[in-house]
């Protein structure tokens, strides 16, 4: 797309209008500029131009400072011309096109802005689950500590239990051997 610059000047401000396809951003940035680069150089009021010169006569002061104001003007178009073809050169407004229309595209999608959002909600969301199962398979293996603890002390009692069975019988006997042997002595 190409794009040209026309320059019409206005009671000795000039103005640029792009004669064809710059958007918006083009424009403010131009009419920034533009008022920008005015209130530098219109900065120094007549006032302040007669109190320099003071020292020279009104004509004198007068003529220097219609000189002034020529300079300046001049000065102005030509700042203003090499912003122009600076901008033409490196295709500010085509950039500053593809910036607003990538802007445009950007808000018509409505996934776009919550895009990023949903992207934390979902890094956050797998870290939580991460986390949660470490946390459950911790839980499994102390479960599994936990029974195979249940299981050695069952297994001990078992032991301990047949253990004190056969300890009870062995007193059982000794006890029926006992009597025996008292009712054998008694009867002698």
């Amino acid at each position: 797309m190409e794009k040209m610059v026309e320059v019409v000047a206005n009671n000795n401000d000039e103005s640029c209008s792009i004669a064809t396809g710059i958007g918006n951003k083009f424009s403010d940035l131009k009419k920034s500029f533009n008022f920008a680069l005015r209130s530098l150089l219109t900065s120094c009021s007549n006032q302040d131009f007669n109190q320099a010169f003071s020292t020279f006569t009104d004509t004198e002061t007068q003529l220097l400072h219609r000189l002034f104001l020529q300079v300046i003007t001049s000065l102005h178009e030509n700042i203003e011309e090499e912003f122009d073809s600076i901008c033409l050169r490196t295709q500010v407004g085509a950039a500053l096109d593809a910036v607003e229309e990538v802007i445009e595209e950007r808000d018509l999608d409505p996934l776009f802005s919550d895009r990023s959002y949903i992207m934390d909600v979902a890094e956050d969301l797998c870290a939580a689950k991460k986390n949660e199962i470490q946390r459950l398979t911790q839980m499994v293996q102390l479960g599994e500590e936990n029974n195979q603890m249940l299981k050695s002390r069952l297994q001990l009692l078992r032991e301990g239990k047949q253990v004190l069975s056969g300890a009870s019988e062995a007193v059982e006997k000794f006890r029926s051997m006992n009597l025996r042997y008292e009712a054998n002595i008694s009867d002698k």
